[in-house]
């Protein structure tokens, strides 16, 4: 039963991961760190699959890894983080709040990616 339950949370850290590679509120490293977690924890192949992902992989590799992030990984990262923010910013809210909010995360997410270990 224990293992049943890790693979059905696992899988739903990996949709909010990979959700989280579009949609810059939803963090997509913890995301998919806590879903290693359970498949760990449960499916050894499933496990393999997230690792081997090619687009999930990278994800969780370069957080993982001494050396760092690859400079081309950094660089899609933070563009895909502003292109989704000022997309969100100019036209699906006009809250000056929620801008300010959004403002203050890309910011935010961009320096701790900047400060991030660089993979040459």
């Amino acid at each position: 039963m224990r293992r049943i339950i890790y693979i059905i949370l696992a899988s739903f850290f990996v949709t909010l991961g990979s959700i989280g590679i579009f949609l810059p509120l939803i963090p997509t490293t913890p995301f998919l760190l806590l879903a290693v977690y359970f498949y760990m924890n449960s499916s050894y192949s499933r496990l393999k699959w997230l690792l081997n992902n090619k687009y999930l992989g990278p994800y969780i590799h370069s957080y993982l890894s001494k050396e760092g992030i690859p400079v081309r990984l950094k660089i899609k990262t933070i563009s895909l983080l502003w292109i989704t923010i000022s997309l969100t910013f100019f036209f699906a809210t006009d809250n000056t709040h929620i801008r300010i909010f959004l403002g203050v995360v890309a910011i935010g997410v961009t320096i701790h990616l900047l400060l991030k270990k660089t993979k040459y």
